[in-house]
């Protein structure tokens, strides 16, 4: 069993900063892509950041420039720093991860999210 678990999220004002966390857990024998997700109140769920095992990054343009994703492979967790924070960015914050289980086999993964909302 494999579980991801967020922390973080919160109130903050428009221009504000906050950073999300996430850890894997449970019988987990490798780590690829790990990424954040975010789903607006009426909106499809969409992908904000994501990052290789490696190190390589991408962003949704909306978040370019404001938002940094990192992680540490050994600690099997991911961060999200987000910065200058607009309202558009409301919404619940989704982990995801794809993992090589102790079954030997890959799955995808999500944890339980975490609300985020900019408002004045």
């Amino acid at each position: 069993q494999v579980q991801l678990v967020e922390s973080g999220g919160g109130l903050v004002q428009p221009g504000g900063s906050l950073r999300l966390s996430c850890v894997a857990s449970g019988s987990i024998l490798d780590v690829l892509d790990m990424a954040w997700h975010r789903q607006a109140p009426g909106k499809q769920r969409q992908l904000v950041a994501t990052m290789t095992s490696g190190g390589m990054t991408n962003y949704a343009d909306s978040v370019k420039g404001r938002f940094t994703i990192s992680r540490d492979n050994a600690k099997k967790t991911v961060d999200l720093k987000m910065d200058s924070l607009k309202p558009e960015d409301t919404g619940v914050y989704y982990c995801n991860a794809r993992v090589f289980t102790s079954l030997l086999r890959w799955n995808d993964y999500w944890g339980q999210g975490t609300q985020v909302t900019v408002s004045s």
